[in-house]
């Protein structure tokens, strides 16, 4: 950031009196500039024993495979993110939301959180960031195609609590993957 969005002069990457951290602070009006994490809010939409997968007609992982989510949007609640989501990306109504799973990404400073929802019917069909959308059974799942590691993780969850009856609520950080040689 080069420049103050409230009076436009320049900024400078500093400690502010009283803080811990770097950050921008305008050399007029000394306005600090807070960059926060990310909150992507998304569902995991159910109907009977399938569940509805969107394939992502945007970058990043265009073509890939994922779960209905996407940045939460200001004054919006996580669940109503979640729901607007689900609606925007594949025109999907959902019920019966249950907070299931939270993925912290310290490295690209981004929290991901899942909730298990059921469809409430079967009028879905692509919105503008999906190529297409599907519901898939256990063995439909395209694991090789799926879009982000923290929706594989959420999938794999869902199938082991499905099978043994009950879903708890999973939290984890999520570490940057090692880079090869």
């Amino acid at each position: 950031m080069n420049y103050c969005g409230r009076c436009g002069e320049r900024t400078q990457h500093i400690i502010p009196e009283g803080d811990t951290r770097m950050r921008f602070v305008c050399t007029q009006c000394q306005h600090i500039f807070y960059e926060n994490p990310r909150i992507i809010a998304g569902c995991l939409p159910c109907f009977e024993d399938q569940i509805l997968l969107c394939q992502r007609a945007i970058e990043p992982r265009k073509g890939k495979w994922t779960l209905p989510a996407g940045f939460l949007e200001n004054g919006e609640s996580i669940q109503d993110g979640a729901v607007r989501e689900t609606m925007e990306e594949a025109n999907a109504r959902v019920h019966s939301l249950e907070l299931y799973t939270l993925f912290s990404l310290p490295h690209i400073s981004q929290v991901y959180m899942f909730y298990r929802a059921q469809l409430t019917d079967l009028n879905f069909f692509a919105g503008d960031e999906s190529l297409a959308v599907k519901l898939c059974s256990e063995d439909e799942i395209p694991w090789d195609e799926l879009s982000f590691p923290v929706v594989t993780d959420t999938l794999k969850c869902y199938l082991a609590d499905r099978e043994k009856g009950t879903f708890p609520f999973r939290e984890r950080v999520v570490q940057p993957l090692a880079k090869s040689s």
